[in-house]
């Protein structure tokens, strides 16, 4: 995967839409509002295939409401009118210049259907129904027809009141290190979220919808199982090249900071992040951005040197520009730009004490190592103590 999460964006499988009653009249949105993806810094209209609610693609996939939007691509609820289900359609941005996160996405979807194995973890990675291709006044939009999914785990943390309790982390983690094993060890990819939605009506050829969001499952409903997904970041192969960065900020591997090249040990590292947000609550590289919003590289691999230590001379020696942080002993020389803070796990860790504590800390520094190779592999983290 490329980007292990994007937020990891272990997603949970789709319950069956509730045909609950709705009202038939929409809203609509003042045209002064901007809204959606005419927020995003480069948004232009003629790059968004002009999806409407109703339309039918493929005489099969009629659009029933919108789920999200991104700088590449728009993604929408469809009813598969030929086998009565629902899907999710997937819009690509049309970016003739540039391959488009679908584009990527499309060929690891490609890749992993070649793939023939019995491996559990297979199951567990979200499958892709159809592919094709629509013509707009833009250009080409690529379009996938993926498996309906419910929120991803971080949208889910966010409506509950409390953080995941140990069971349901447990649960979580195993299912996404089954995922994360099939693709590492088996597909060879690194893994690096008519309903009268309110609209705004831009001219007969355009309307810019809000996207629906979901609510907390009924009373005696389960959320379902993590499936993992999103492989628009995801590469093939067991290594790449350094550049360009992958991963959230927050996600980001040191290897991947430092332009090294990277591999799959960056999805067990985003991993480890993920682990810390669903019981903690909050980000273990949450206070790596100035007050503008911008990210801190100096302030980040301080955290970094805090929680985990000094990297060894081996990691420091892979690239030129560790220079600017580390002595050829992997000493922290950037004191002008940012001290090292007087943190640690064991004193941000707050839920848990005495042995469990201990485990639970242990299984986390197996997976935050400088060195990427001696990081523990999906596998390996399946046998650790703290999950038996």
């Amino acid at each position: 995967m490329s980007s292990f999460l994007k937020a990891l964006r272990g997603n949970l499988r789709q319950v069956w839409p509730s045909r609950r009653e709705i009202s038939s009249i929409p809203q609509l949105i003042p045209a002064g509002i901007i809204i959606e993806e005419e927020t995003l810094q480069h948004y232009q209209p003629a790059h968004y295939y002009p999806v409407k609610i109703g339309d039918v693609y493929q005489s099969r996939y009629k659009v029933a409401g919108k789920l999200g939007y991104g700088a590449y691509s728009t993604s929408w609820l469809c009813r598969d009118l030929q086998v009565d289900k629902y899907a999710v359609l997937k819009v690509s941005t049309s970016l003739p210049d540039f391959p488009t996160a679908t584009d990527r996405e499309l060929k690891v979807y490609e890749h992993l259907s070649k793939v023939e194995s019995t491996h559990p973890g297979q199951a567990l990675v979200r499958e892709l129904y159809d592919s094709f291709d629509l013509h707009g006044p833009g250009g080409k939009h690529q379009c996938l027809v993926l498996q309906p999914m419910h929120m991803t785990l971080l949208e889910m943390l966010a409506m509950n009141p409390k953080p995941f309790d140990m069971p349901l982390l447990k649960m979580t983690v195993r299912r996404l290190l089954l995922a994360l094993d099939f693709l590492h060890s088996e597909a060879g990819v690194i893994h690096t979220v008519e309903d009268p939605s309110p609209r705004k009506l831009i001219d007969q050829s355009r309307i810019v919808y809000k996207s629906r969001k979901f609510r907390r499952p009924a009373k005696g409903k389960g959320y379902g199982f993590p499936i993992l997904c999103d492989f628009g970041e995801a590469r093939i192969g067991r290594n790449q090249e350094s550049g360009p960065f992958v991963q959230p900020h927050i996600y980001r591997a040191p290897e991947v900071i430092f332009e090294m090249r990277w591999g799959s040990p960056v999805d067990i590292w985003n991993l480890a992040g993920l682990i810390w947000d669903l019981f903690e609550g909050e980000h273990l590289f949450g206070d790596i951005f100035n007050s503008r919003g911008r990210h801190e590289a100096f302030r980040h691999l301080a955290l970094m040197v805090a929680l985990i230590g000094p990297p060894p001379s081996d990691f420091v020696r892979r690239s030129e520009t560790t220079e600017q942080c580390f002595d050829p002993s992997g000493a922290w020389i950037a004191h002008h730009e940012e001290p090292i803070p007087n943190v640690s796990l064991e004193k941000l860790e707050k839920r848990l004490s005495g042995e469990e504590q201990e485990l639970f800390l242990a299984f986390l520094k197996s997976m935050l190592k400088w060195m990427p190779e001696e990081r523990q592999t999906a596998k390996q983290l399946l046998e650790h103590p703290f999950l038996l």
